[in-house]
């Protein structure tokens, strides 16, 4: 798979500019992001709160694509780009990198306005993801009926990490599934199955049918509180220690007032 390819899977690239800087500045500093579409909207608004100090005018532009949590951690273990964008912890074989914590965020089991189901046990997870369970009929709560769609993430997301180790523990996710590369795909899709069924971060709920999980609402509040059980981290991956201005830009991230309101709208703070 070429590099432009990686990048662009299931993603758009935009580009974060610093106030009055032209696209074509090539002059103009650039910090680097590729990697977890979970952490994306994130990352893109933390950038555009960086710049605007006024003393970073001119000075500073920031870029960022997608492409998976996998694909965002090798981009900055090979120093092609600043920062790795990753939803998943580190594993054993990433060597080299720096895993940067900047926040926690929810995720949500989705299916369709057309099913309102109400909660998921941690034993329906795993049978319905595994495939023991194949049929609505057989779900508790559900309001559809007929076989099971699932909607799954693709093996380079960080959401899929991060589902498997959650929810489903040692139990293996069904081969029978549609498999996406991004959190959108898997919203719209899901919005436009009446069967589907699938995870996304809680930031891409609106269309959908959230259900609880262990009788615990899927939403910013509870997973503030520590309430609802299917909280990850959030990371920013750099290849040794951040340096320059790439660490000034994680360390505001992680201990400026200001970044940690951004967090506040819509995932959760270390703070």
């Amino acid at each position: 798979m070429t590099r432009a390819r990686r990048l662009g899977v299931g993603a758009v690239a935009v580009a974060v500019l610093g106030a009055g800087v032209p696209a074509t500045a090539s002059a103009v500093p650039a910090i680097t992001m590729s990697g977890s579409t979970s952490v994306a909207p994130l990352a893109s608004l933390l950038a555009k709160g960086y710049l605007k100090d006024k003393n970073l005018k001119g000075k500073l532009k920031f870029k960022l694509a997608q492409g998976g949590s996998d694909v965002g951690v090798a981009d900055a273990a090979a120093g092609r780009v600043s920062i790795g964008n990753s939803s998943r912890d580190p594993k054993d074989s990433d060597q080299g990198v720096v895993f940067n914590k900047i926040a926690k965020d929810a995720i949500c089991l989705i299916t369709n306005p057309a099913n309102k189901l109400p909660n998921l046990t941690k034993d329906q997870i795993v049978s319905i993801f595994s495939g023991k369970v194949r049929n609505w009929e057989d779900v508790s709560g559900a309001t559809v009926t007929g076989p099971i769609d699932l909607i799954t993430r693709t093996a380079a997301s960080g959401t899929q990490d991060a589902f498997q180790k959650i929810f489903m523990g040692s139990a293996t996710i069904s081969s029978n599934v549609s498999a996406k590369a991004s959190n959108g795909l898997v919203q719209s899709s899901v919005q436009g199955d009446k069967a589907g069924i699938g995870y996304v971060s809680a930031d891409f709920v609106k269309g959908v049918n959230p259900a609880a999980y262990a009788g615990v609402a899927c939403n910013l509040a509870n997973a503030k509180s520590g309430q609802y059980g299917g909280v990850r981290s959030f990371y920013m991956v750099t290849r040794g220690a951040p340096r320059g201005g790439t660490a000034k830009f994680i360390s505001w991230v992680q201990n400026a007032p200001a970044a940690q309101t951004i967090i506040a709208t819509h995932w959760v703070p270390l703070k």
